[in-house]
C-alpha cells in the first residue's frame, strides 16, 4: 500500500478501499490477517482511529471477521462476495458514462478489442 493520500474522501475510506483492492487482486486472500491497527498507523502515520474505522467498516460489509486476542482476518468466500458488487455497481454506475464516451467517439468493438489485445502485446496491462 502507498502511503499517499488524496483530499476527496475520507482516509478512513480510502484505506478501505485499498484492502478492498488488494483482496480483489488476490494479495489478501481467504484467511489472510490484516496487518493490526497499530502496525498500520505506525506505518502510515495515520491516527490509530482512522485505521480501526476503516477495518470495522470491513467487518461490517462482512468481508473480515475479527478473532478475538488475534486480530483481523479475510473471511472465506470474501473476494467472490467483492467481485459480485463491484460488478454490478461497475455496470450501474461506470459503464453508462464510458459506453456514452466510447458511442460519442464513434468506436465500435472491433477498434476496442484491437486496442485491448494492441497493450497486450506491448506488455501493458490491458
Amino acid at each position: 500500500m502507498s502511503a499517499e493520500w488524496n483530499d476527496n474522501s475520507p482516509i478512513y475510506r480510502q484505506l478501505k478501499a485499498r484492502v478492498v483492492g488488494m483482496m480483489l487482486d488476490g494479495v489478501l486472500q481467504s484467511g489472510d490477517a490484516l496487518p493490526s491497527v497499530r502496525q498500520v498507523a505506525a506505518d502510515y502515520q495515520l491516527n490509530p482511529i482512522t485505521v480501526s474505522r476503516a477495518y470495522q467498516e470491513l467487518v461490517d460489509d462482512a468481508l473480515v471477521e475479527k478473532r478475538r486476542g488475534l486480530g483481523m482476518y479475510v473471511m472465506e468466500g470474501a473476494r467472490d462476495k467483492l467481485l459480485a458488487s463491484e460488478r454490478e455497481r461497475f455496470l450501474r454506475e461506470e459503464w453508462p458514462a464510458l459506453l456514452e464516451h466510447i458511442t460519442r467517439l464513434g468506436l465500435d468493438l472491433e477498434q476496442l478489442l484491437q486496442a485491448s489485445r494492441d497493450r497486450g502485446a506491448h506488455g501493458e496491462n490491458a
